[in-house]
């Protein structure tokens, strides 16, 4: 969703299976891949979903529907309903829209007490550094029947440490070469003013992936910025009640991190590349996202694309990203059994020939019948939808 910009240079650091109606059918397994449009493509730009499971078993998609994106005002969020043991998704059905505003990427969540939660960013300026983050709150249960009835909503105030943050700024752009601030000089003067403004440390901030729960019960609210090709964490550890921030995750081109927890505890957050790189970034945190390493490079490419990474059942890892230094047109998941160290089977979802398909901004999950579920954006000839696959871990260790 955020574009490649200019700062982001300054970062130093088909093998398919059945394709069917849907995967919920009569037969006990599901075949080992299914892909499924939730709706009939369509001349819109829909983008940036999210996908989860629900206390009773029924999966349900967000995502951003409209003419654009931070600059068309009838962005709004849509979302469909796939009920358990059914075939096709519910139709659509709109589930947040500020009318005159952007409303873009959602990130949906079902916490332990079975209440699902929306995170979207409204964007007030058509500039993402204006993204005012919001919330929203629905009981359990929700019904795969009807559109959500949200209990109660509002904005996601998050007020980093502002000296630490600015620090953190400040400290990245003098780590540059001097050959670098010369040639960046234009940009690196209001990244560097911007750090000591409290209205942008607090604001921009926007979701992409899921919010996860650690074995303490804290909650965390991976979260981005384009005023500083930045992430930070969101925690709360009163159940959504209240949010703090955690340290400012610097690199000048890391952002939408998605998290998996070590053995030890420690956090691994795997985040797309806004910058020159065309790998993917990688910080860890070995206290439950308040602290993070500095940010380093992958071996694995990223051609400026969203990903996700997920712990399954087995214990095994699993992350699906566009395996391109450029291009969206190549959807793969790889599966690591060294908890990230290497990726040592990958096995591909969507592949297309440059120029005629683009397959990217993925959602996933595991459902708890061990099946692998993704969402993504899909877009061919112009027009688009959202792609619901299903897929499972052995397809995956076959590998193409």
């Amino acid at each position: 969703m955020a574009r490649p910009t200019i700062l982001a240079v300054l970062c130093g650091l088909i093998c398919l299976g059945a394709v069917g109606d849907g995967w919920r059918a009569a037969s006990a397994e599901p075949p080992q891949l299914v892909r499924q449009p939730i709706f009939k493509p369509e001349k819109k730009h829909n983008h940036s979903s999210c996908v989860v499971e629900t206390a009773n078993g029924d999966l349900l998609a967000v995502w951003y529907s409209g003419t654009g994106e931070r600059k068309s005002d009838d962005v709004l969020i849509q979302a469909a309903w796939l009920a358990k043991g059914a075939k096709e998704w519910s139709p659509r059905f709109v589930t947040a829209d500020t009318p005159g505003y952007p409303d873009c990427n959602p990130a949906v969540f079902a916490d332990p007490d079975g209440k699902i939660w929306l995170f979207w960013p409204t964007i007030l300026d058509h500039r993402w550094e204006g993204a005012l983050l919001k919330y929203a709150v629905a009981d359990a249960p929700q019904t795969a029947s009807s559109p959500i009835a949200w209990s109660r909503s509002g904005v996601l105030h998050l007020t980093p440490e502002s000296a630490p943050f600015a620090e953190a700024i400040h400290k990245a752009v003098a780590s540059l070469t001097p050959a670098e601030k010369e040639k960046y000089k234009a940009e690196l003067e209001p990244v560097e003013r911007r750090a000591d403004d409290l209205l942008y440390q607090r604001l921009g901030w926007m979701p992409r992936v899921h919010a996860v729960v650690l074995p303490s019960g804290r909650w965390i609210l991976p979260l981005y910025c384009d005023t500083f090709s930045s992430s930070i964490m969101a925690i709360s550890d009163d159940k959504g009640q209240t949010w703090k921030a955690g340290d400012l995750m610097v690199g000048f081109g890391n952002i939408q991190p998605s998290l998996v927890r070590k053995n030890d505890g420690t956090l691994a957050a795997y985040m797309r590349d806004n910058g020159p790189h065309h790998k993917i970034r990688l910080s860890t945190s070995p206290d439950e996202g308040k602290s993070w390493t500095p940010v380093v490079d992958t071996a694995l490419p990223n051609p400026g694309a969203g990903i996700e990474a997920i712990r399954l059942a087995s214990g095994r890892w699993a992350l699906v990203y566009n395996d391109l230094d450029r291009g969206r047109h190549s959807l793969a998941v790889s599966l690591s059994d060294d908890e990230g160290a290497t990726w040592s089977k990958t096995r591909h979802v969507e592949r297309a020939e440059t120029g005629k398909g683009s397959f990217h901004y993925p959602s996933m999950i595991q459902s708890r019948d061990g099946a692998i579920h993704l969402t993504y954006t899909h877009s061919v000839g112009g027009e688009s939808t959202i792609m619901h696959a299903v897929l499972t871990e052995d397809w995956v260790l076959k590998g193409d």
